[in-house]
């Protein structure tokens, strides 16, 4: 053993209206054409990744780990199951944190999760983002992640949403212009 702590490894997950698929690389192509669009990028800044970007984000993450190993990396596409077309994705950064926030990959230590979602801009105002992150959330305290968090732009209403309805609320602290919201209230 290598030291670094092993992570959960994302499973294919069914809701009434979405298939949430493990990432893979080979999702890229499809990616691309939904994620190709600068209205995604109002709240988060930056811009869209070409697809060699992409292919290259999508093979890293798909090892599920950081390379380092202190972080897991738990990345799905949403595919609408009436038609099977993908209409976003949602995301999990893993990290095992002592009781007073430190990194520790010990077995005691508490086991947190960053969430993140994405829906096409075409998709959007369905709930498919909501429907995504809950399902996830919900796999997620199976594998026994008790604290969740995200990083939200305060005026973007939508995400708030999202957060709210997986049981975040929004925190005093700001990083990068972003509200933190977190499931424990810190």
């Amino acid at each position: 053993m290598d030291g670094t702590p092993s992570w959960p490894a994302a499973a294919p997950i069914t809701t009434a209206r979405l298939r949430l698929e493990p990432l893979r690389a080979e999702h890229a192509p499809e990616a691309f054409e939904l994620l190709d669009d600068v209205r995604l990028h109002t709240w988060t800044g930056g811009s869209p990744r070409t697809p060699e970007q992409l292919d290259a984000l999508y093979r890293r993450q798909s090892a599920g780990r950081s390379p380092d190993g202190t972080q897991g990396w738990l990345n799905w596409m949403l595919r609408r199951l009436a038609d099977g077309r993908l209409v976003g994705t949602v995301q999990a950064t893993l990290d095992r944190t002592a009781g007073g926030g430190t990194a520790e990959a010990g077995p005691t230590a508490r086991l947190t999760a960053q969430l993140a979602w994405v829906v096409g801009t075409e998709h959007q105002g369905r709930g498919y983002a909501r429907e995504g992150a809950s399902a996830m959330a919900r796999w997620l305290r199976g594998q026994g992640v008790d604290a969740f968090t995200a990083h939200i732009h305060p005026e973007h209403r939508a995400s708030a949403a999202v957060a709210r309805a997986v049981g975040l609320a929004p925190t005093d602290t700001v990083v990068e212009g972003e509200i933190r919201w977190s499931s424990t209230g810190d």
